[in-house]
């Protein structure tokens, strides 16, 4: 049953994401980014509830709709995009590993839709990116980056990679801490079953500017992970 289900699932989630990187193609060559963006996130939301996933949120009253962010969150499954992407409550653009962005049709939608591509592989390449997003934060957009990397294989988290706190430190950007919950269950790297189920979103309190002024890169990397381990549920 369950692998009728997930095939489903699949069937569903690829048609419907074909039809929603064409519609967001042609988006961005008739509006701007922040335009059309609302209609991201519902249509992300709508697909996320046809497949079953319910997705709770807590610690939106630690944002400032107002202000500019660095996100971070833990990396658990490929539904992390489709998760965030509808559910983070302002205009928010992303770092990718750049073979995304050598995928078809989603390689060309997200570099439309104004995400980073980043090769972590080649040290002159990630330092342009990194400095590609240090301009997106002065210009008031926020961002946001998994710190592993890479998703996880038994649901803990992976070490941190500390291009993300230089990114920070940089930029002088606050930083908001994310505890993503539920998605391991949902989907596990190297296995096609999907079990659709609760998911949770844990905003935490803003690391404020101070705090990572007076942290070396290395002390802010472990403390942002403690923070956002503190927000994760591992059961």
């Amino acid at each position: 049953m369950k692998e009728i289900r997930s095939l489903f699932i699949w069937l569903f989630s690829f048609v419907f994401l074909f039809f929603f990187l064409i519609f967001a193609i042609i988006c961005t060559f008739l509006f701007p980014l922040e335009k059309y963006d609302p209609w991201i996130k519902s249509l992300m939301r709508f697909m996320l509830r046809m497949i079953g996933i319910k997705v709770k949120v807590t610690g939106v009253e630690n944002i400032n709709p107002d202000k500019t962010y660095l996100f971070m969150a833990n990396h658990i499954s490929i539904f992390d995009v489709p998760v965030l992407s509808g559910y983070l409550p302002q205009f928010v653009r992303g770092i990718e590993a750049d073979r995304q962005f050598k995928w078809p049709l989603y390689g060309f939608a997200i570099r439309r839709l104004g995400n980073i591509p980043i090769n972590r592989k080649n040290i002159y390449s990630a330092i342009t990116s990194i400095g590609e997003a240090i301009r997106r934060l002065k210009e008031k957009r926020s961002i946001i980056v998994l710190p592993e990397g890479h998703r996880t294989l038994d649901g803990k988290l992976n070490p941190f990679k500390k291009l993300p706190f230089h990114l920070a430190k940089r930029s002088d950007s606050v930083i908001i801490p994310m505890g993503l919950s539920g998605l391991f269950s949902l989907k596990r790297k190297g296995s096609w079953i999907i079990k659709p189920g609760p998911v949770q979103i844990n905003f935490g309190k803003p690391i404020p500017v101070e705090v990572i002024r007076s942290k070396s890169v290395e002390e802010l990397r472990d403390y942002t992970k403690s923070i956002i381990s503190g927000l994760i549920d591992f059961q």
